[in-house]
């Protein structure tokens, strides 16, 4: 059964429609993301969620209750969702104690004492800050910071938790280590989570499952293992991962690297009605493209042009006729060097039609 539910959701700024039409379930404890490019409307999405942004069209319910409905005009205020917000910006007050910061939002919704200090300080406990309870939350790192924000949200029990790129302003290490600390509390507590972010491993990291828009539509919903590696479109593919695009012409019942005499072999050839098409795209991950031997049937001829030792991986930027490959390898599997003619195998492959 779905917890959150957005029937028919638009958003429209003048004649621009920032968000067209969305249908979205979401169930109790899910962990569900959204990515896409800036401008796509997934803020929006979550901003009319939290009752931040008016609906130009459309209905949102938690559980079996509305919260928002302009052509029933109901719309309910923010501050009585029962939602958790944590934003880009840490937005704690360098005024007040971290105890003070968490204890907020509650005094405001006139809790008694005692249960403002019990949730504080049960909030605080789980995000490992009770022994900075008395401290300025200035003088905590940025992963600090944002545990302030996340107790905060978490000590109002909240239904649903709303995370609007949280991690982002943290240097790598540290947005990993939160990753993990985030889907810890989620467990614990049993709320579900809206996830906006543009990183792709933080969504795959956290996620039961993603959303990907492009321009306010809905272009796949799917686990993070389907989205990856059954990709819904070209746009999907090309958004989520390393991607590569080989331009690829038909003429004569051949096909051929655009450009080029080079002829593709057989068992790369598209299949179903792909195949009458003029201009396609050949589609491959770097991951999924192997350096094979002059004499293996099937392969394209290649020169590397660029080799970059990075750490665990060596990535590779190969050129098929006149247009650019990226490959990676792992760094014991032993390849060509720059310059040198190579030979590509492509172990899993997609096609395209070019629009």
């Amino acid at each position: 059964m779905s917890h959150v539910r957005l029937s028919n959701v638009t958003k429209k700024f003048g004649t621009v429609t920032a968000v067209d039409a969305l249908n979205l379930e979401i169930a109790k404890g899910e962990c569900f993301s959204m990515l896409g490019p800036s401008g796509c409307g997934k803020t929006t999405t979550l901003r009319m969620v939290a009752g931040f942004e008016d609906l130009s069209a459309g209905e949102i319910y938690v559980a079996d209750r509305l919260i928002s409905s302009p052509q029933r005009n109901y719309y309910l205020p923010p501050e009585k969702r029962n939602f958790g917000m944590v934003f880009q910006a840490f937005a704690v007050w360098p005024h007040l104690s971290v105890y003070e910061n968490v204890a907020f939002p509650l005094r405001i919704r006139n809790f008694s004492a005692d249960e403002i200090d019990k949730r504080t300080k049960d909030a605080l406990r789980s995000t490992n800050l009770l022994r900075e309870a008395d401290n300025s939350p200035a003088n905590l790192s940025g992963g600090g910071k944002q545990r302030v924000a996340l107790a905060r949200a978490l000590a109002i029990n909240p239904d649903v938790m709303l995370l609007d790129e949280p991690l982002s302003s943290l240097d790598p290490h540290l947005r990993e280590e939160m990753r993990f600390e985030i889907k810890d509390l989620q467990k614990k507590y049993g709320f579900s989570i809206i996830y906006v972010t543009h990183d792709q491993s933080e969504a795959m990291a956290l996620s039961d499952r993603i959303l990907v828009m492009k321009s306010g539509i809905v272009q796949q919903i799917d686990t993070p293992f389907n989205v990856y590696n059954q990709p819904a479109n070209k746009f999907v593919f090309s958004f989520i991962g390393l991607s590569n695009f080989i331009d690829v012409e038909q003429s004569n019942g051949q096909f051929f690297v655009s450009g080029e005499n080079i002829i593709l072999p057989e068992d790369l050839l598209p299949k179903g009605e792909l195949q009458s098409q003029l201009r396609l795209s050949l589609a491959s991950r770097p991951s999924e493209i192997d350096f094979v031997s002059a004499t293996e049937v099937g392969a394209l001829p290649g020169v590397v042009k660029r080799k970059a030792f990075l750490g665990e991986i060596v990535d590779y930027q190969v050129r098929v006729g006149t247009q650019e490959v990226r490959i990676q390898k792992g760094r014991r599997e032993m390849g060509p060097e720059i310059n040198e003619l190579c030979y590509l195998k492509f172990a899993r492959h997609f096609w395209y039609g070019n629009d």
